[in-house]
C-alpha cells in the first residue's frame, strides 16, 4: 500500500549546495596558547556560612544597591554545578580572567544552593563568595534575583579600565 502511495513520486534533481561540516568542539587542549592564569585563591577561613553581599574597600554602597537594582545587568554567565572545590576554583579564576580582558562589568556565577547540606550553606555557595572576596578585579558581588538563581547564583561587579564608570 505503501508503495502504491509512492509510485508517481518523482525524486529531486541534486542540488549543488554544500554541506557545511560541523565545527570540531574547542577543549582545553586546542585553545590557543596563554601565559597561565595565576590561581592565588585560597579556601582558608572560608567559615560555613556564605556572605550574601560583598563591596569593595573604599566603594560607595551606592555601588551595591546599583547592582542588585541591575543598572549593570550581567553580561556572561558561569555555572560551577556538578564541580569539585578544586575545578571550581580553576575555572572561575579562568572565567574571571577571560571577562575583564573582554571588558565585561557584570557577569553571573551560579554555584546552586547546596540542597544536600543539611540546614547549612552549600560548600561551592561558601567557597565561591569566599574565593570572589579575594579576587583583585572583584569590586562588589550581591545575590542574584530569584529569576536569575536567588540563592544559588551571585552578580559580580568587575573593575573596568575606565575608573569613571561606577
Amino acid at each position: 500500500m505503501f508503495r502504491q502511495a509512492l509510485e508517481d513520486v518523482v525524486p529531486l534533481k541534486p542540488s549543488d549546495r554544500v554541506v557545511p561540516s560541523p565545527k570540531p568542539s574547542r577543549t582545553k587542549d586546542s585553545l590557543p596558547f596563554s601565559a597561565p592564569i595565576a590561581d592565588d585563591l585560597s579556601d582558608h577561613g572560608a567559615g560555613d556560612t556564605a556572605a550574601t553581599e560583598y563591596l569593595s574597600n573604599g566603594l560607595n554602597r551606592m555601588t551595591l544597591r546599583k547592582l542588585r537594582r541591575a543598572d549593570w545587568p550581567p553580561q556572561d554567565s558561569l555555572d560551577l554545578h556538578g564541580l569539585n572545590n578544586d575545578a571550581a576554583r580553576k575555572l572561575l579564576v579562568t572565567f574571571l580572567h577571560h571577562a575583564t580582558q573582554c571588558g565585561l562589568r557584570c557577569v553571573n556565577v551560579i554555584h546552586g544552593k547546596g540542597w544536600r547540606s543539611e540546614g547549612r550553606d552549600g560548600i561551592l555557595k561558601v567557597h565561591t563568595r569566599h574565593w570572589l572576596k579575594q579576587h583583585a578585579q572583584v569590586l562588589a558581588f550581591c545575590e542574584a534575583p530569584p529569576n536569575a538563581g536567588g540563592g544559588g547564583a551571585v552578580w559580580v561587579l568587575l573593575k573596568t579600565k575606565d575608573k569613571s564608570s561606577i
